[in-house]
């Protein structure tokens, strides 16, 4: 059994066509018995929407609060 490591960043999981094809490409490689870990980027520009919207409420966020907030990108995306 191979590991293997698949990055995948926001532009490819910005829209349910881009996810369909993340999704095609990680079962081709189970299938061919592969061990994956999938890491992926939170869709399009969450990331950046999401740290112009704290900006937004505040000039300096708590670091702590401001990690959360982006991770829930990463989480939708999982």
């Amino acid at each position: 059994m191979r590991l293997v490591v698949q990055k995948y960043g926001g532009s490819s999981v910005a829209n349910p066509e881009r996810i369909q094809k993340v999704a095609q490409r990680i079962l081709r490689y189970k299938k061919n018995g592969c061990v994956l870990v999938v890491v992926v980027s939170a869709l399009g520009d969450t990331t950046d929407d999401l740290l112009t919207l704290s900006e937004r409420i505040t000039k300096n966020p708590s670091r702590r609060e401001l990690d959360m907030l982006i991770s829930t990108g990463e989480q939708i995306s999982a």
